[in-house]
């Protein structure tokens, strides 16, 4: 199993407002926006061109996942999603190849940071 493409790209900001007109400004069309309370965060997504989109989240709460990050290392890139036929035979491809792996195949299945040189890697079969 092999990565296939950029699925979306995540960026943690602290003010999902400002950070909406951050996108716009750049010349994006906001596509909409929703609030996941199991993952305690605010998303704002925008649609580019070839089917991936940028998807832009601020924490509501800051011991959330996101909240820590943004507390540890500031805003910017959050993570990098890769579409892939399965998330389960890529998480043990991966896993048997040495690759540090989070989650165990399942829809929140990530490639730690140790193992993609800082860069939160997810791994999605969602089209």
């Amino acid at each position: 199993m092999s990565l296939q493409r950029v699925h979306h790209i995540v960026v943690r900001v602290k003010d999902l407002d400002q950070g909406i007109a951050s996108y716009k400004a750049m010349g994006l069309t906001l596509d909409r926006t929703t609030e996941n309370a199991a993952l305690q965060l605010k998303q704002a997504y925008f649609k580019l061109p070839d089917g991936s989109y940028i998807e832009v989240c601020s924490p509501t709460n800051p011991a959330s996942a996101v909240g820590k990050a943004l507390e540890s290392r500031g805003e910017g890139i959050h993570s990098i999603v890769f579409k892939v036929e399965s998330v389960a035979q890529t998480f043990f491809d991966m896993k048997s190849r040495g690759v540090t792996m989070i989650g165990d195949g399942g829809s929140q299945t990530f490639v730690h940071p140790k193992s993609s040189h800082g860069v939160l890697v997810q791994l999605t079969d969602r089209d």
